[in-house]
């Protein structure tokens, strides 16, 4: 007998072979495989789409409470400022809607003689504070970050620690202090007080923005002749001039809206500043002259707004140039 196999025939049950299968058969399984897999990126992409819109809409849903709770106090405050006393303090009525506007409360503090001096004793102090502020934190940031003398980075660890130390632990030995040498009450105490406050942040920023200027700038100097001040002077002091202003907004934020120092030292009304003159001067007994007091508090906040509004951008650059460094 042979023993050779029988082919079995095209038409059997057995069905063709491997190797004789036409492109007719093959192309269908092909196409069917392409397809699944193009459906399948296509809800792949179409999930991604919706998780990413889903997160979206969360996203300003979370900001928009946010907004609302940090707008309610100013939107309350307006309405307040331009209620007369009567409407105040009125049982009936929304509080959160005038019926009869009025810029009384305004104008009797922009023409009452004590509301000014609070106010030019704030704004001088504010200057005063912020140029030897300033002064110190660059000359301090500067020789930490640049000069590398030993005990540098320690150094400069301490004096952000110092800001840490809360100023109601302060204020109490700062009071011997200042009543030692005759500043009790006067507006100079507060000049030498605010930059115990001012400085220890606004060297820290200043020492995270001077590190981040590449150091080939001060050694070519060094090299063409330039002492350490010309350094500073000519080439630091023009390169980090965001991160100047940054600390020139933290230290007139100290300086003008401080309220603890104020109210500890001082007590006449020729000596005091808008944050504690304004409760000092419109709260009487028990009776609190709402409408005032609110308008004094819009425009003590102007000067804040304005300065943030123009120079926010700076005062971010400012903060994270020291996490950007290298």
């Amino acid at each position: 007998m042979s023993a050779q196999l029988e082919k079995p025939p095209r038409g059997s049950a057995m069905g063709p072979m491997i190797g004789e299968l036409s492109p007719a058969h093959a192309t269908p399984v092909v196409s069917r495989a392409t397809g699944s897999a193009a459906a399948s990126g296509t809800t792949h992409r179409t999930s991604l789409h919706r998780q990413r819109q889903w997160a979206l809409w969360g996203s300003y849903a979370a900001l928009a409470v946010f907004v609302v709770m940090f707008l309610m106090p100013p939107f309350y405050t307006l309405m307040t400022s331009l209620k007369s006393s009567a409407e105040i303090s009125a049982q009936t009525g929304n509080p959160w809607i005038v019926k009869h506007p009025t810029l009384d409360n305004f104008w009797y503090l922009i023409t009452y003689p004590n509301f000014q001096t609070y106010y030019l004793n704030s704004v001088m102090i504010t200057i005063a504070t912020v140029t030897i502020s300033m002064v110190i934190s660059v000359l301090a940031a500067f020789s930490l970050s640049r000069m590398g003398f030993w005990g540098s980075n320690i150094l400069s660890t301490g004096v952000f620690l110092t800001y840490l130390i809360p100023p109601s632990l302060l204020f109490i030995p700062l009071f011997q202090i200042v009543g030692s040498i005759g500043l009790i009450n006067s507006v100079w105490c507060l000049v030498l007080l605010y930059p115990t406050l001012a400085v220890p942040f606004c060297t820290w920023i200043m020492i995270g923005y001077f590190s981040s200027i590449p150091k080939e700038l001060d050694e070519a100097a060094l090299i063409d002749g330039a002492s350490y001040m010309q350094i500073l002077l000519k080439i630091f002091i023009p390169v980090a001039m965001p991160g100047i202003i940054a600390a020139t907004i933290f230290a007139f934020t100290v300086a003008w809206g401080a309220f603890l120092y104020p109210l500890a030292y001082l007590y006449t009304s020729n000596q005091m500043v808008l944050t504690v003159g304004i409760i000092s001067d419109l709260i009487r007994g028990d009776v609190f002259q709402w409408g005032k007091i609110m308008a004094a508090c819009l425009l003590a906040s102007l000067p804040p707004i304005i300065i943030y509004a123009f120079l926010m951008d700076y005062y971010v650059a400012g903060l994270t140039a020291g996490a950007t460094k290298g």
